[in-house]
This record gives structure tokens, C-alpha cells and sequence, in this order.
């Protein structure tokens, strides 16, 4: 019994020695795995930051516009509506600004040098667009006789401006001499009051062309008759009231 005791202890023993050098090995051979993986790494990160970065250059126009096809299978891109085939339009150019409308002068009391012209002591306007009638004209009437129209028509017009002030599209209120514009009173043109009474004619090209042509038509103002001969002149309407006036008279 004593001989096979100590063959089992042998035994034993001779097993639990093997499986201390097993652990040993597993665990020296672990280490040694990890310690490779760290000294490795840095050589790794290394290279990375070395590693040039990566070409980020803008896509080219050509590769923007072909970026998205157009096709009939898109959803939300259809190739053809109602039947008929997209076409890539050029962008619009950004508009022009729209230039400032001139701010318009107001200029009091104009006298009537003539049916046509404004006197402000000594320098003087011409209303754009007409021809001015001569204080001195002289027209004929219906049996021959000459009748002073000029002086006529520089008093109705007069009559119609009662010294009341003017808005006249000026860039300059200090001119001298004589100046050319377009002027009124409220939202009444003078140029188109004068031609459409007949109190001068349109200016060649003009605007008023057609309402002067239709006062000689009527024979009104320096067109018609001496109205002298017939009932009392009445004075002229006001002209209509200016949305926003410049000047309360």
C-alpha cells in the first residue's frame, strides 16, 4: 500500500507542476502581446499625422450642374412638365436701380410774361412742350378782321395762375436768362392747360400734340373767334388739388 501512496502523490505533484508552467507561459506570453501593441502604437499615429490631408478642392461648375441629373424617374426633379422638357436656365442679372423721380421746385408767385412763358423778375421759364404765344400775335376772324389774340391768351392765362406758386422740374432754382421745364399747379400741367384751350400750340413731337390738335379742331383760344364778341369771358377752373401739395396756395 505504501509504494502505490507515494505513486499517486508523485502523480500528483508531477500534475500540478505542469499546470503552473501552463500559467506561466499564458501569462508571460499576454504581456509580452501587450507590450508589443503599445510600442507599436505611437509608430502608427505617427505615420497618420505624417499622411498628407486629404484633396478638398470646390467641385468645378460643369461637376455642380451635372451633380443632380434630371430624369423622369426623379421624384422631385421631373424631366418634362405638362409634356414639355426642362431646360437649365442662366441666373438674372441683379436689376439696375431705378433712378430717383426729380424732387420738383416750388417757385411763387410767376407772372405771365406770355401764354407760355413765366416771368420771375428778370429771368424767365419756358413751359417745355408747347410754343409760346406772343403777347403781340393777331389772329383772324371769322369776317376778316384781326383780333389781338396773343394778348388774349396771356391774360386768360393769367387768370389761371392768380399768382399762385408752381412746381417746375428744375435741378437749379439760380438760373439765368431763360430756362426750359415743366411746371403745375396741383396735379394740372400748364403746358397741356395752354394747349388744350388752345392758348398755344404743341411744341413739334410733343406730348400735347394731340390735345392742341383737337382745340384747333373745336377752334378754341388764338383757333376760334374773337371771344369778345360773344358772351363775357368766364375766368379759367382751378386746377384740380395735388394728392400731397407742396404749397397750400
Amino acid at each position: 500500500m505504501r509504494p502505490a501512496a507515494l505513486l499517486t502523490a508523485v502523480a500528483g505533484i508531477a500534475i500540478v507542476a505542469g499546470m503552473l508552467a501552463a500559467g506561466r507561459e499564458r501569462f508571460s506570453g499576454g504581456d509580452a502581446a501587450a507590450i508589443e501593441s503599445e510600442a507599436r502604437a505611437p509608430a502608427v499615429s505617427e505615420a497618420a499625422s505624417a499622411a498628407p490631408p486629404p484633396d478638398l478642392k470646390p467641385p468645378t461648375p460643369e461637376i455642380s450642374m451635372n451633380a443632380r441629373p434630371v430624369d423622369n424617374g426623379s421624384q422631385f426633379y421631373p424631366a418634362e412638365v405638362d409634356g414639355k422638357p426642362l431646360e437649365r436656365v442662366a441666373a438674372p442679372e441683379p436689376g439696375k436701380p431705378k433712378p430717383e423721380p426729380k424732387k420738383g421746385a416750388v417757385l411763387p408767385r410767376p407772372v405771365a410774361e406770355s401764354a407760355g412763358v413765366l416771368a420771375f423778375g428778370d429771368r424767365k421759364l419756358a413751359l417745355a412742350g408747347i410754343v409760346p404765344t406772343p403777347d403781340n400775335k393777331s389772329c383772324k376772324d371769322g369776317d376778316g378782321s384781326d383780333w389781338p389774340c396773343g394778348m388774349l391768351a396771356k391774360t386768360n392765362f393769367r387768370l389761371f395762375l392768380r399768382l399762385r406758386s408752381v412746381t417746375c422740374d428744375l435741378d437749379d432754382t439760380n438760373w439765368k436768362g431763360t430756362a426750359t421745364a415743366s411746371c403745375k399747379i396741383g396735379t394740372q400741367d400748364l403746358s397741356e392747360w395752354l394747349a388744350e384751350n388752345g392758348w398755344a400750340e404743341a411744341a413739334p413731337g410733343s406730348a400735347f400734340a394731340a390735345v392742341s390738335e383737337t382745340a384747333r379742331t373745336d377752334k378754341k383760344g388764338i383757333f376760334g373767334e374773337d371771344p369778345r364778341k360773344g358772351a363775357p369771358i368766364a375766368p379759367p377752373a382751378d386746377p384740380p388739388p395735388d394728392d400731397n401739395p407742396l404749397d397750400p396756395t
